[in-house]
């Protein structure tokens, strides 16, 4: 697979397709294989999927633990690998991309934030530092062992046993992992809400109509502050809806493109 130099770290991507450059942005504790079937379907684009600092093929480096390095990360691949391009990111991967169209408007054409929160309360930021803890801890075993909970209270239908091993497979040693928590209990103290208004681009903010841990608010706050939103709802899903619902899921990403004007 392909790497770019960005900084201070290599950073592993798969590219696929040709036509409108669209890049991908997984959650945490997933890699670019998140996007595998967005990407071998949409061959009608220039897709990119990269792992994140610490997650997938891609080192975890001068890791800063904030949403700002990881928001720069994806400025830099787009301003050196993709050039300006359709965002589409899931949960984490959702907040890295509002940032980095609020950043540099010119390089993020369009967005898509699914299962996205731009805030988030007390007992989710505790979530977030509880387990990046047990990472510092050096409790790598009880870190897996959390993770593998979590993702079954995501889930509605889909094999939480199979899942689990994919996402614990991708968090590697764990450093991402706690990187991209505590960058996500980082939005408690400093949310990305007041800088939604800076988002200048077309944006459609996909939910789950099952999804407890980025419920329905959560959109509304993204709605309410993005200047031009659009809401879209796969229903019957958990968190980690690619996975309960794999057609509605490609159903909505596909839709959504097409109103960003990516097809």
């Amino acid at each position: 697979m392909p790497t770019a130099e960005l900084g201070d770290v290599r950073v592993q991507y798969r590219a696929e397709g040709s036509g409108p450059a669209v890049v991908f942005v997984h959650g945490l504790a997933e890699d670019h294989r998140t996007w595998q079937a967005q990407q071998d379907e949409l061959t009608g684009c220039r897709t990119y999927a990269l792992d994140l600092r610490g997650h997938g093929g891609t080192p975890v480096g001068r890791a800063s633990g904030d949403l700002a390095q990881l928001r720069d990360d994806l400025i830099a691949f787009l301003s050196e690998v993709s050039g300006p391009a359709v965002c589409a990111g899931f949960s984490l991967g959702g907040t890295v991309v509002l940032a980095a169209a609020a950043r540099r408007p010119e390089l993020v054409t369009g967005a898509m934030a699914i299962a996205t929160s731009s805030v988030v309360g007390r007992a989710a930021a505790d979530f977030f530092r509880e387990r990046a803890q047990q990472v510092r801890d050096g409790d790598l075993e009880a870190a897996r062992a959390t993770l593998r909970a979590d993702t079954a209270e995501m889930l509605t239908r889909a094999d939480a046993a199979a899942l689990g091993d994919y996402r614990v497979e991708c968090i590697g040693d764990g450093a991402g992992y706690a990187n991209a928590a505590l960058a996500m209990a980082g939005l408690r103290e400093e949310p990305l809400t007041p800088l939604l208004s800076k988002v200048t681009c077309p944006t459609v903010v996909v939910g789950g109509g099952k999804d407890v841990f980025c419920p329905r608010k959560a959109s509304e706050i993204l709605l309410d502050g993005l200047p031009e939103a659009s809401y879209r709802e796969v229903p019957d899903v958990g968190h980690l809806m690619r996975a309960d619902d794999p057609a509605g899921f490609a159903e909505a990403v596909r839709e959504s493109l097409g109103d960003l004007g990516a097809r």
